[in-house]
Order: C-alpha cells, then structure tokens, then sequence
C-alpha cells in the first residue's frame, strides 16, 4: 500500500505551482506599474469602458452597477479623507494643522492612491465577470436608482467638503515645487 494520497498530492503540487507562480507574477507586474499612475489610470479606464459598454449592450445588470458605484463612492471618500481625522480620533502628533500658527504636516490619506486603484481596477473586473451570470441582473427601473446615487453622491462629498474647509485641508497636490533658478535673457542658461 502507497502513502496516503499519493494521486491526490501528486495532482495538486501542479495546482499550488502554478497558483504561486501566477501570484509572484501578478505582484511583479503590480510593483512594476507602481510608479506609473497615468498608464495604470489609463487601463482601468478601458476596463471600466468595457464595462460600461457590456451593460449598455445588455440593457441589464443595473443593480450590479448601482452597488459598484456604492462602492466607488466608498473608496473615494477614503482616498479623500485624512488618515487621522481630528473630529474622531484623539490626537497624539500627527494632525493636520487647524490654525495659522499650527506646524504644517503633509496630508497623508487613509486610503492610498495605489490601493485607490488597485480597489477600482479590481472592482470593475468583478462587476464585469458578474454579467455573465444571470442571477445578477434584477430587473429594476434605472432611473430611479441613477437618481438615488446622485443624490447619496451630492450629499456625501457635501459633507466631505464641509470637513475639509472645517479643518482646512485640500487632498490633492498639484506636484513637487521644483527649483529652477535664475535664467538670463540671452541664452537661457543660469547666471554664474
């Protein structure tokens, strides 16, 4: 008599190889496109074409598509929402400064522009894969749950304005300030 699942393990080696080689190239091509945020931008934009196109060719999956937006609306509030918020959690050093005389500390985000997208990027492959499955598409009357989310929409980034003009922070940078020097008139080129 031979080992204990000796077909059974014999099968499976292949499996969990295969799995561990996808996963160690999946995260060698996530690590590559780290500092590349406009070309990764740019893809989940053709998926979420893609899928925008799929469910206008359906005429279906609304629902799917409403709790996809749900959950966008979600991951934005944590992109634009500092990692420490000063009106829940007591402070202890790092803040965001509430008055002229503070010291000024960067805005850090409670949910990371790489994680940002990575969760968007995900989300549309999962709601993409969710129409081809007919369970998922309730019939239902779009509209009305267009105007809800608009509305849920408007109301949510009200408030999150409201807390950013309250505590006086603005989520976005529009990149590093660089020094350039003085440049003469006559060639371009800096004065010695």
């Amino acid at each position: 008599m031979e080992g204990v699942g000796g077909d059974g393990a014999a099968a499976i080696a292949p499996l969990a190889t295969w799995k561990d080689d996808f996963s160690r190239a999946f995260q060698y091509y996530l690590d590559k496109s780290t500092p590349l945020p406009t070309h990764r931008w740019l893809g989940t934009l053709a998926v979420a074409t893609i899928y925008v196109l799929r469910v206008y060719y359906l005429q279906g999956f609304y629902i799917v598509s409403y709790g996809l937006g749900i959950y966008i609306l979600n991951l934005l509030i944590g992109f634009l929402s500092p990692k420490v918020d000063p009106e829940l959690e007591v402070l202890d050093g790092a803040s965001l400064p509430t008055k002229e005389s503070d010291e000024f500390k960067p805005f850090i985000r409670r949910l990371p522009e790489f994680k940002f997208w990575y969760a968007i990027t995900r989300a549309f492959c999962v709601a993409f894969l969710m129409t081809f499955f007919s369970v998922f598409d309730v019939p239902v009357f779009w509209p009305i749950l267009l105007c809800y989310w608009v509305v849920l929409f408007v109301l949510t980034m009200k408030r999150q304005i409201m807390h950013m003009i309250k505590y006086k922070y603005v989520p976005f940078s529009i990149g590093k300030q660089r020094y350039t020097g003085k440049k003469s008139a006559a060639n371009g080129f800096p004065r010695d």
